[in-house]
């Protein structure tokens, strides 16, 4: 029961911290897309829970989002936010951060053979993971996405919403993984 109860209590936080990372916004007059944290949210979000539980975190904040409540990026909601030419991204972290939460302990112990220390090989994993596996699915969905609704190839496309962003986005990989680590230590004490 302490555990379902934790891991409810962990996803109700995390989909708030993801729902507030949307209102640290830097737009950027070149492209629709702006600088957020939600993308280190989602990460911490596939770092620090089970891949069923990660999507239902990512899944609420979506649904709260469509019904209206201002938390996408922003601090917009409602569908028109969702179905605009950032949408992808949204939905991208419905499948990024299950997918990650599912490879993590895979890349763990791919890292443990080389690193000594868990907590050294675990950040080296996550953010490996989090920059492969999560970063790919999320700029293939957004990139997919904003191209069939801009109606732009994906040359201007990936120049729009992908590449001003793969070096901030590699450091909110890392970031994440640095913070997630010692929180999920933390979180597990009995």
């Amino acid at each position: 029961m302490k555990t379902k109860t934790q891991n409810i209590t962990k996803a109700a936080l995390l989909a708030a911290m993801l729902g507030i990372s949307a209102y640290i916004t830097i737009p950027l007059g070149f492209t629709p897309v702006s600088l957020t944290l939600q993308t280190l949210l989602v990460n911490m979000t596939a770092m620090l829970l089970s891949p069923s539980i990660s999507f239902m975190t990512i899944l609420v904040y979506t649904l709260v989002g469509l019904v209206g409540v201002p938390v996408f990026s922003g601090g917009a909601g409602g569908p028109a936010k969702l179905f605009g030419p950032t949408g992808g991204y949204i939905l991208a972290f419905l499948i990024a951060a299950p997918v990650m939460s599912a490879t993590k302990d895979m890349f763990f112990k791919m890292f443990k053979k080389f690193i000594k220390s868990d907590s050294a090989a675990k950040i080296t994993a996550y953010s490996v993971n989090a920059v492969i596996v999560g970063m790919v699915i999320i700029y293939a969905f957004g990139t997919a996405y904003m191209m069939l609704l801009l109606g732009k190839g994906i040359g201007e496309v990936l120049m729009l919403a992908v590449v001003p962003f793969i070096p901030l986005d590699i450091a909110k990989c890392i970031a994440a993984a640095l913070i997630a680590v010692p929180v999920s230590k933390a979180l597990n004490r009995e």
